[in-house]
């Protein structure tokens, strides 16, 4: 299709006519089948709401077509509305309509769509098995038409995936208001999201997908860098670094796939297992993984040369995680650094599969079987458990990445637990590092994407961030040294860590200072000409955006780990201080129902008002989590909360009176 035919397509919406059905693509990496959870009736009104979007002279004809779907699937697709047109991040000038911001709401949802980055992109999915950008391909269709149409003075308003319409505003209002999963409280367990999603009301927008601001596995690199750096500080001895160690982990098809990518960069022997064929030969495509391996006993012996060599390798291994735990427990060979990234959040849907079942046999089981499947599933993460309680007796550091990984083991009867039978044996890796370092002192994952999709600007931005932090490292306090340093060197680094897969797109961990400095440099060249627009984002595992007990907010231990009032007003106070479009999700990370989590995007076009918009909505952005890490007792988020202070005197912050345990003796 010619450029013209992509934007007269993308203007039509939903076509007049109904389009011929399209056969169904096995090349490409479809999700699971969703379990049959729907009465008669039920199932009579998700094709109902299907229906809705069409001409009622139109039913007769789709209505055999979605029954079809909803029955083979567990849901409804509508797959025949597919564009023909390649999804992928444009150039912002090629996409059709009358306001810029929207446009580069359509360039990150195309990015989101691509089939580079997304992990099942004929469901929406983008990653996490379920992490949706919409419903249905309808969804799809009206969303871009719409945005093609807005002004400075609409905002499209979208429930789960819908677009409920334009409403009127004004310019300084976001272009986009989004709300994900958002369930009265009662009905958020598991079980209702397969229900609601199968009638077609709700979605998981899982972080970033359902945000439009995913920028493929290199959104999760940075964070899983530092994480494993930090890691092998902790139990190097005489300042060695990670050469020859052994970091085991598992997950290569979302945002798990940084894993490999990730372990190189910090210096040591990554081991990725993977059950999904197709996700591991695309992050072996990619480069994101150095080798695949499908025997235990070729394992084996690869770790133990790659340790003899203090080799710098990553190893996916095509099969269950459980296995490799056991072997490597049975043939004794030391994992200096274990951890998980399977989608457990997702348990009973594709997110985590049983030892000893095939991928097919488990998608068969959790389709027709859901009873078995979960008991299989439990049975497993009772023996992951179990071997990695061995490990760990012989010194192996164990963290859990936020994917309820210790939740769901603990739930299945795992000893998991601490002696005191309330906490977990082992740490988050927020309580354990990204809490403590990063995000009490302010320092996330923003993020940046190059609107003109130049690799040029992408260049040239990677280079202005690296002067403003050379500049802002100079006047830093102590305290952060540690922080400015990793991340200059992530940033030198870039380029030839090879990160893009979809839009040039970039992410760096910053406090609010460095956020402000960096895109206030970004948008004056912009204004010179010198790089064409910047989309700014973050990924919704940050300092504010997210309440978590189990990951964000695991080091928050005054109570209010367990409260979503930070995650509600960040959201809230991003949407009135400039931002293009916010979200607000329930379900991310760690699972449905367990997690509040929010985010925005933001076009810098290089005026004074992208100038204006920028200090004030990412100051908040940041500091709101810091105020809040601070109330909490956090000592890092105290000082940095205090620095702001001094920094911005309309900021005025509730500092806690710390009270002497010694009191309660």
């Amino acid at each position: 299709m010619t450029l013209q035919d992509i934007q007269k397509d993308i203007q039509e919406g939903i076509p007049s006519k109904v389009p011929p059905a399209k056969p169904y693509d096995s090349s490409v990496n479809h999700a699971p089948k969703r379990k049959q959870i729907l009465s008669k009736e039920e199932e009579k009104l998700a094709l109902k709401n299907a229906l809705r979007y069409f001409p009622s002279e139109q039913h007769a004809e789709l209505l055999p077509d979605f029954k079809h779907e909803l029955e083979t699937y567990g849901r409804i697709y509508m797959y025949r509305y597919r564009p023909n047109y390649k999804l992928h991040a444009r150039d912002i000038k090629e996409y059709p309509g009358k306001c810029e911001q929207a446009k580069a709401i359509m360039l990150m949802i195309h990015n989101n769509l691509d089939y580079a980055v997304a992990q099942h992109p004929h469901e929406l999915i983008t990653y996490g098995g379920n992490g949706a950008v919409f419903q249905n391909w309808a969804q799809y269709r009206l969303t871009m038409k719409y945005l093609s149409e807005m002004t400075e003075e609409q905002t499209l308003v979208m429930y789960s995936g819908h677009p409920m319409g334009l409403f009127p505003s004004h310019k300084d209002a976001p272009r986009v208001v989004v709300t994900n999963g958002m369930m009265i409280p009662n009905y958020s367990k598991q079980d209702d999201w397969e229900k609601y999603n199968a009638l077609g009301v709700t979605q998981y927008g899982q972080m970033t997908a359902g945000s439009y601001m995913y920028i493929g596995p290199q959104g999760i690199v940075h964070g899983t860098t530092i994480t494993v750096l930090n890691a092998g500080r902790k139990i190097a001895k005489d300042g060695e670094g990670l050469a020859g160690k052994l970091f085991l982990t598992a997950g290569l098809g979302g945002m798990s796939g940084a894993q490999p990518k990730a372990g190189n960069i910090a210096g040591c022997i990554t081991v990725c297992a993977e059950i999904n064929e197709k996700a591991t030969q695309t992050r072996h495509s990619q480069g994101w993984v150095d080798e695949v391996i499908t025997d235990l006993d070729e394992l084996v012996m690869r770790i133990k040369t790659a340790k003899a060599n203090k080799e710098v390798v990553s190893i996916a291994y095509q099969g269950n995680i459980v296995d490799v735990w056991e072997k490597l427990d049975e043939e004794n060979v030391k994992v200096d650094l274990g951890s998980d990234q399977t989608s457990l959040h997702n348990p009973w849907a594709g997110g985590y599969y049983p030892v000893g079942f095939s991928l097919e046999e488990s998608n068969k089981m959790m389709a027709e079987n859901p009873e078995q499947f979960k008991k299989e599933v439990q049975k497993s993460l009772v023996r992951h458990a179990n071997a990695i309680n061995n490990h760990t007796g012989k010194g192996t550091y164990f963290f859990d990445y936020g994917n309820a990984f210790l939740l769901e083991a603990s739930r299945a009867g795992a000893d998991i637990m601490a002696e005191n039978g309330i906490d977990f044996k082992y740490p988050s890796y927020v309580q354990d590092i990204m809490g403590p370092m990063c995000f009490d002192f302010g320092f996330g994952p923003f993020r940046w994407v190059c609107a003109s999709n130049d690799p040029a600007d992408l260049l040239k931005t990677d280079e202005i961030a690296c002067q403003v932090l050379e500049e802002l490292q100079k006047e830093s306090p102590a305290e952060i040294q540690q922080q400015m340093a990793d991340n200059i060197q992530w940033i030198k680094g870039a380029q030839e860590n090879k990160l893009v897969v979809g839009s040039q797109a970039r992410i760096l961990y910053a406090d609010a200072l460095g956020r402000m400095k960096i895109a206030e440099a970004f948008n004056k060249a912009i204004e010179k000409g010198e790089i064409g627009p910047v989309v700014l984002g973050r990924d919704h595992h940050d300092v504010s955006g997210t309440d978590s007990p189990f990951r964000e907010t695991s080091n928050i231990y005054d109570g209010s780990q367990f409260t979503a009032d930070m995650a509600i007003q960040n959201v809230i106070g991003d949407s009135f201080r400039g931002a293009t479009w916010v979200s607000i999700h329930n379900g991310g990370g760690v699972g449905w129902g367990e997690v509040i989590n929010g985010g925005f995007g933001m076009l810098l076009d290089g005026t004074a008002d992208a100038d204006r918009r920028l200090k004030s909505m990412l100051h908040w952005d940041v500091n709101n989590g810091i105020a809040r890490r601070n109330w909490a007792r956090n000592e890092g988020a105290t000082f940095a909360i205090k620095r702001a202070m001094e920094m911005e005197p309309r900021l005025k912050v509730t500092v806690p009176n710390l009270v002497d345990d010694s009191l309660f003796d």
